[in-house]
């Protein structure tokens, strides 16, 4: 009878090359995958394969040479670049004395060593135990189902049930726990669009970036290495924009290739706030050749959890790898779509806030209203968005406000305070004679 061993470091990689272009992994991606979760890699067995073996994925002749390898390395674990049943996993561990563990598998326990917080680590868990439920049964030799007659039964089958059942019994206090924070992070939410504050996210494949930038915008000390998935908790902050105000800045988990549904559902309520975000900011490494692939894996996964019509910005990420210099991009109506930056160097930064600026200030609104004595509440909303450029007192206490805002936040503080907000042309008669203040809707 063979035990998974409690622990490894010493691995060995398997990579293999599948004719089905969804089962393609990238061997760099996994060899950085495998030394993020600490272990040290002691060798690679590649090889290629039209399917994957019903029994061994790999086929046993090259589950034979694995077995070589394992022996000659003194290896305690087996990764595997793909994803494997459970009956292949519990296979190949009977075959090879030691632990064996898939790209799914993997990813889990990367996740597992980075959830600092209380959310976070509920999260991780829950995906980790829906992962294990559907690798129960196969999974552990001593808990197999006992053949039935007369001197064959025994407790295996009471195990496994209880083993589901108290696997089961903490997902949904699990669920609870997460429904609960979700909540909380909606009343948040719901708090920041009550206040007006624009909500900006960044998004991108995992080690693109994202958190030197979000550090090089915010100030911040969010924890940043040449790893994948250095941070795993998200972290907002407040972001002071010109000619807009405060805006809410998200920094999100990373996506990679294939991410792993249970990983997706599980992170589900947390990425909501890329859901709800008035424009992404979508990172890319802009020194790596494969960045066009690694777009569609990002906006594969902002499909999964509903975020995939949600305005973006692609901001191309460690321009001082390359000879590109920091730049917007605009379209047609000159609207910005890509902006060049370093965040190491902080080039092009001051032009991303621009850009962000320019985009959230689309339809923008400018002109001048007038607001009675009555309504300072109106004006202290206006304050806080950052809105008013100018101001002047009329006739009987009246205040002029020259108002510069996106089309979509006025109407928010008009929806807000069930008024209706007249931007109009007004003459004012000063010491130098007559002044015209315009008003315009650009």
């Amino acid at each position: 009878m063979f035990e998974r061993p409690q622990s490894g470091e010493r691995a060995i990689l398997v990579h293999l090359d599948l004719q089905s272009e969804g089962q393609r992994e990238e061997l760099q991606e996994f060899e950085e995958l495998a030394r993020s979760a600490g272990a040290a890699v002691v060798d690679i067995v590649g090889g290629s394969r039209e399917r994957p073996d019903p029994r061994f994925f790999a086929g046993s002749g090259k589950a034979d040479e694995i077995q070589c390898r394992v022996q000659e390395h003194q290896a305690d674990l087996v990764l595997f670049n793909h994803t494997l049943s459970p009956s292949q996993e519990r296979n190949l561990e009977a075959k090879l004395k030691c632990r064996v563990l898939d790209r799914t598998g993997l990813i889990l326990d990367i996740f597992a060593q980075r959830a600092r917080s209380f959310e976070g680590k509920l999260q991780v868990e829950l995906a980790q135990l829906k992962h294990l439920s559907t690798r129960l049964v196969r999974g552990w030799t001593h808990l197999e189902r006992q053949k039935g007659g007369i001197g064959l039964r025994g407790p295996g089958e009471t195990q496994l049930e209880t083993d589901r059942r108290l696997i089961g019994g903490r997902i949904r206090q699990l669920k609870k726990k997460l429904e609960k924070h979700t909540e909380q992070r909606h009343l948040g939410s719901r708090a920041r669009r009550r206040a007006l504050v624009p909500a900006v996210s960044l998004v991108g494949y995992t080690n693109a970036g994202k958190s030197t930038l979000f550090n090089s915008l915010t100030g911040a000390e969010v924890y940043v290495a040449d790893q994948l998935f250095a941070t795993l908790d998200p972290t907002l902050r407040r972001l002071y924009l010109k000619g807009v105000g405060h805006v809410v800045l998200a920094d999100t988990v990373g996506f990679i290739r294939h991410l792993p549904h249970d990983l997706v559902e599980a992170f589900r309520s947390t990425l909501e706030e890329t859901c709800e975000a008035d424009v992404l900011l979508h990172v890319i490494d802009a020194s790596d050749p494969e960045r066009n692939m690694y777009i569609d894996q990002v906006n594969e996964v902002l499909g999964q959890i509903g975020a995939d019509n949600t305005p973006q910005i692609k901001v191309y990420n460690k321009i001082d790898l390359t000879e590109i210099e920091a730049r917007i991009d605009r379209n047609d109506e000159g609207v910005p779509v890509r902006v060049w930056v370093s965040a190491k160097t902080g080039a092009g930064i001051d032009l991303l806030q621009q850009a962000v600026s320019e985009f959230l200030l689309q339809e923008k609104v400018h002109g001048w209203i007038m607001l009675r004595p009555d309504q300072g509440h109106i004006r202290a909303a206006l304050y806080e968005t950052g809105a008013i450029s100018t101001e002047q007192t009329g006739p009987e206490g009246a205040s002029w406000l020259e108002i510069l805002m996106s089309g979509r936040d006025f109407a928010k503080i008009q929806k807000k305070f069930s008024v209706e907000l007249e931007i109009k042309s007004l003459e004012l008669r000063d010491e130098s004679g007559t002044h015209t203040m315009s008003a315009s809707i650009a």
